[in-house]
């Protein structure tokens, strides 16, 4: 399909939403209620669109579908966009949560409601436009310009160190980011394009490729984040409003790993074998010491913040093993963590509005007087864990398998991430939730209202569905991750036959 359709539908509509929210007048409570309506509708609406846009795709096939394109800068600069089976489940998981986030703020943000629906839609547009760009600067500039919303985000609605978390935030992913554009402009030099499936197939000499792949792996490390780059993750969840922290871990964390799968694995093949070990030793040190750190913290949002590192590190550690099992595994363990991260913070954004504290220490024995909390914050902590029955498991395992295939040692050392990964959910999990009620400010806090039944509800069920039946994500990438792993083999198997014969 050429020309302007569905997903240039799913990535402007969010902007229609803007366009009514901008025209509301005043700031009383008539407009106020009227702007988080006009953001519900439009998130609803873009979810149901992305609904439509999955019928249309077809699972079996490896190649972009829904491909759209315009003539845009010259100088073969395109407006191109298009899908395939390892970028439309990143689609759905984006329009998926962003309903959720507008829900989460329904109360908590009592300030600035209009300007801050408007962060939320605009961050929405750029979120799907980096997911569905076919262009390199077109997708360089959905991916910078997610900053933009996110930093307003953190920097007026967030915490007390709120300047300081959303500046860190901005500097870090900017810096490395500014080495991609380096990169960018390199690639077009050689190839004349900056078309990415005219890219797949460009040839880019085995030198090159080293200094491009690791232009492309500061901006992705940074935005997974990987250690050590990873410092501004937690300051940033800490500060950062409920549903910030949401879709923080939920979308933008995986536009890292989504960068690695779109970019430097198939074009920079040689590149990706010769940095594996690099990739693989920082992964082992995310898993175990973020996991480490996390058992020793008293903030809720920051363990669970540290808990994202670690499991990001079982995503490249998938993803460099370069086996169906590894790839598909990070793929999926990327939508599981969306799912599951978000609805953990969701969890701590239920405690923290009724008693406005995220310590550990101010919290235990709620399961006296809120049961519906305690069972859905332990699914959710299960899920965390990676227990069997829920979607975290399977993602972990898949990559744990496909490591084991590529590189045992590896493997082992990763698997104490999982043990790991349970002393820290379980110690946070028992201080809040067991012991003795005994704190005059827990005794009056209420049970999950109908609202936040519906925030949690759908999340819980599609982890418990996932974790049984797979199939729908495992299915709908593998045909791509299949030609991923066909033309990085043979790319690899040309420039072997190449040294050869140089030889």
């Amino acid at each position: 399909m050429f020309g302007f359709g569905i997903l240039s539908g799913l990535i402007f509509l969010p902007l229609v939403g803007v366009a009514f929210i901008l025209c509301l007048r005043g700031d009383d409570e008539a407009a106020l209620r009227n702007a988080r309506w006009a953001a519900l509708l439009a998130t609803i609406i873009t979810f149901l669109l992305s609904l439509y846009a999955w019928k249309m795709f077809d699972t079996s096939s490896s190649g972009f579908q829904l491909i759209e394109e315009k003539s845009w800068l010259g100088s073969g600069l395109m407006y191109k966009l298009g899908v395939d089976g390892m970028s439309m489940p990143f689609v759905l998981l984006t329009t998926f949560l962003m309903p959720f986030c507008i829900l989460a703020s329904w109360e908590s943000i009592t300030f600035r409601v209009k300007e801050y629906m408007i962060a939320f839609l605009v961050l929405e547009t750029l979120m799907i436009g980096v997911f569905c760009a076919l262009d390199l600067v077109l997708f360089y500039l959905f991916f910078e310009g997610g900053l933009i919303p996110m930093f307003l985000i953190i920097g007026i609605w967030g915490g007390k160190r709120r300047i300081y978390a959303s500046f860190k935030f901005f500097l870090y992913t900017l810096l490395g980011s500014l080495l991609m554009l380096l990169a960018i402009m390199a690639m077009y030099g050689v190839a004349g394009t900056t078309d990415i499936t005219v890219l797949l197939k460009t040839a880019f000499p085995a030198s090159m490729q080293k200094w491009l792949w690791l232009a492309f792996f500061a901006s992705f490390a940074v935005k997974m984040p990987m250690w050590p780059v990873h410092t501004w993750l937690p300051d940033a969840h800490v500060e950062a409003p409920t549903a910030g922290s949401v879709i923080l871990a939920g979308i933008l964390l995986k536009m890292g790993g989504y960068g690695f799968i779109r970019f430097s694995l198939p074009m920079f093949p040689d590149a990706s074998q010769y940095f594996a070990p690099l990739v693989w030793t920082l992964s082992i040190i995310a898993i175990v010491y973020t996991s480490l750190v996390a058992l020793v913290q008293e903030d809720m949002k920051k363990l669970i913040a540290y808990s994202s590192v670690a499991h990001m590190g079982f995503v490249t550690m998938g993803l460099f093993a370069m086996n169906p099992q590894g790839v598909q595994g990070a793929i999926f363990q990327m939508v599981s963590h969306g799912l599951v991260s978000g609805a953990l913070f969701l969890c701590v954004g239920v405690v923290y509005d009724r008693l406005h504290t995220r310590e550990i220490a101010a919290y235990g024995g709620l399961v006296k007087n809120m049961p519906l909390f305690a069972v859905a914050f332990m699914l959710f902590t299960m899920a965390n864990v990676g227990l069997p029955g829920t979607s975290g498991f399977v993602g972990e395992f898949l990559t744990l398998v496909g490591t084991f295939f590529a590189n045992s040692w590896v493997a082992f050392f990763a698997t104490s991430g999982v043990i790991l990964s349970a002393a820290y959910a379980l110690y946070l999990y028992r201080r809040v939730i067991f012991g003795v009620l005994d704190k005059p400010s827990l005794m009056k806090m209420q049970d999950l209202s109908a609202r936040e039944i519906a925030l949690l509800a759908p999340l819980g069920l599609l982890v418990i569905y996932y974790g049984i039946q797979p199939g729908p994500i495992l299915d709908a990438c593998a045909a791509s991750v299949d030609l991923l792993i066909k033309n990085y083999q043979t790319a690899l198997g040309l420039t072997k036959a190449a040294t050869l014969a140089l030889h």
